[in-house]
């Protein structure tokens, strides 16, 4: 059994802005703060997921690269899944190095699941077809 579900074009739009924003300013911010982003990584008890992929500023600086780039194809919706799953690629260690590696509090971790959530929502949906 097939079952229809109405979805706001609209909104679709909306939840791609809204996640895409915060890969636009962290992608800036690894940029301008190559230091200050590589030393957190170095203080994370986790750091050595990070140094298994090479020098940690030429790591920062290639992650804010490819947040702004694939954080502005997901903006603008052009090949939106793949952007999404170029996201991903970057989030998750990101989210092993800084948020598990220095864990206080369960906040910053829950939101970069939560924004996991969004991007999967674009990787396992085709919002290019037409929406009944």
């Amino acid at each position: 059994m097939t079952t229809k579900i109405l979805i706001s074009r609209r909104s679709i739009q909306l939840l791609r802005v809204m996640i895409s924003g915060i890969f636009l300013v962290a992608g800036f911010n690894h940029l301008v703060h190559v230091e200050k982003t590589a030393q957190r990584i170095e203080q994370s008890n986790l750091t050595s997921i990070a140094h298994l992929f090479g020098v940690l500023q030429w790591l920062v600086i290639a992650s804010g690269k490819v947040m702004i780039v694939a954080g502005f194809l997901f903006l603008i919706g052009y090949k939106t899944k793949w952007a999404a799953i170029v996201l991903m690629a970057v989030l998750i260690p990101i989210t092993l190095t800084i948020q598990v590696g220095q864990i206080t509090t369960l906040g910053p971790l829950f939101k970069n699941i939560a924004i996991l959530g969004g991007l999967l929502f674009f990787i396992m949906n085709d919002i290019n077809k037409p929406l009944k």
